[in-house]
């Protein structure tokens, strides 16, 4: 009985220092993610402007041949740049972003296309090594709080895979897999196309009001080879931005969510060592009221 108390209350000792080290991820997590969605809301002015930008140069021209704009022909190589986290304790936040790009993996290959993959993130990196996948390019360290100098970096690694021909190891399309930040409890993960540009046709007034008139010098073209790159390191900035606050709320609902289990666990180990307390003091005043008895009768019995 004495040994099962022991084991008891070294579970609880156990499990209250879980305890401490998830509540302190979800303390971190709650002050750091205010933050995070303030810089998401900053960032998305400049990222609406621009695709408005881009939006009016393509719209306001019937003859664009740019290849940033004009779908190939066929697809034989797709890039797929996917946003994971650096940090664990955050529940199924990877796993979610990792089958969401494997889905998309198996849609090229269903297609004939090939897959070029672009990971940034130490988890998502660790889980394609593991499965002997092909990196292209691999950033970390900056998944909590990107930088743009980051999505600088991969936005070149892909505008310079896109610009090169398919048999020199280019591709024909960039797709962006990552997290979007809905709210504190939801959070989606969702692909995107970067390029080619999707141009939609619809009937009826465009949200948000017509387009800005502009007059482009010398070309549209030129203007294109300008704008593009900075739409898409600026589309990809944003996504981190999304990514990151997303990382942030998950961890903060996985570990209250195994504060509260610790809690639960702690209750029902103390309550379980309660009892074995009580059974083991009923066993003492049990052994000391049989032997008080059994010396009583020894007693009687000399006496006669």
């Amino acid at each position: 009985m004495a040994a099962q108390l022991r084991v008891v209350r070294a579970r609880i000792r156990a499990v209250k220092s879980i305890a401490k080290i998830t509540r302190a991820q979800e303390l971190i997590a709650s002050s750091r993610i205010i933050r995070a969605q303030q810089r998401a809301r900053a960032a998305e002015p400049y990222a609406r402007e621009l695709a408005t930008a881009v939006e009016a140069v393509v719209g306001r021209s019937s003859n664009i041949t740019h290849p940033m704009t004009t779908e190939p022909e066929s697809v034989k190589r797709a890039a797929v740049l996917v946003l994971t986290s650096d940090g664990g304790f955050c529940g199924a936040y990877n796993a979610n972003v990792l089958r969401e790009a494997g889905r998309l993996r198996q849609r090229n290959t269903d297609a004939g296309a090939v897959t070029v993959n672009y990971v940034a993130g130490r988890k998502g990196i660790g889980w394609h090594r593991f499965r002997d996948l092909e990196l292209a390019e691999t950033w970390s360290g900056f998944s909590a709080q990107p930088a743009y100098a980051d999505a600088e970096r991969a936005a070149s690694a892909l505008l310079d895979a896109f610009e090169a021909n398919t048999r020199d190891g280019g591709v024909d399309e960039i797709y962006l897999v990552s997290t979007e930040f809905v709210s504190m409890l939801t959070q989606r993960s969702v692909v995107r196309r970067l390029l080619p540009l999707q141009i939609e046709e619809r009937e009826g007034e465009r949200p948000g009001g017509a387009l800005p008139s502009y007059e482009f010098e010398p070309s549209t073209d030129v203007v294109l080879d300008a704008l593009l790159p900075q739409y898409v390191a600026s589309r990809i900035y944003y996504a981190m931005l999304e990514a990151a606050a997303s990382e942030l709320a998950a961890r903060r609902r996985a570990m209250k969510a195994a504060t509260d289990n610790a809690n639960d666990l702690i209750e029902r180990l103390t309550r379980e060592a309660n009892n074995a307390r009580q059974a083991e003091i009923t066993q003492e005043i049990s052994e000391i009221v049989g032997g008080s008895n059994a010396l009583a009768e020894a007693n009687a019995g000399s006496e006669l």
